[in-house]
């Protein structure tokens, strides 16, 4: 059986996956959404639903559903690996922690799915712009210090002290 993705449509959406060849300002157009989604990525950590998919929407033209589900399909690959080898290096990535919100993560976006599919896209949209908001303010608005953290190391290098 061969699948031909250039003129396949989705189950639910009579919209195109792939109807056109994609000009040489679209490509740009991609290629600069991933370059800012990956440098927002290494710096405050945020990338595609935040950056990806609204651009996406805006500037190449895509549904709702498409920009998500082209952001998911973004989280396949291993994107953001060189960024993360710059944390690892540097103590800041809790392996235990990112195998168990990993887990979530499959589990959650499953469900998330299944319920964002099954709304209409603009009720997507509007809850989506709505979350992004309140982020925002939240984050505005929460001026508590953190306590400075000590930087982790890896277990090989852990000594332990007896105390008296």
């Amino acid at each position: 059986m061969r699948l031909n993705a250039i003129n396949s449509t989705s189950v639910k959406n009579s919209e195109p996956l792939n109807n056109k060849k994609m000009d040489i300002q679209t490509i740009l157009i991609l290629i600069i959404v991933g370059v800012a989604a990956g440098a927002l990525s290494g710096l405050v950590g945020v990338g595609g639903g935040i950056i990806i998919v609204p651009a996406l929407v805006y500037f190449v033209g895509f549904s709702q559903f498409r920009a998500q589900g082209t952001s998911l399909g973004i989280l396949l690959l291993p994107v953001g690996i060189l960024a993360v080898w710059q944390f690892y290096k540097q103590g800041h990535i809790d392996l235990p922690s990112v195998l168990f919100v990993a887990l979530g993560f499959v589990i959650g976006g499953y469900i998330g799915s299944k319920i964002t599919l099954s709304l209409p896209q603009e009720t997507v949209r509007k809850l989506f712009a709505v979350l992004i908001v309140v982020i925002g303010i939240k984050m505005l608005l929460d001026n508590k210090k953190k306590p400075a953290t000590l930087k982790s190391s890896p277990p090989t290098e852990i000594i332990d002290k007896q105390v008296p």
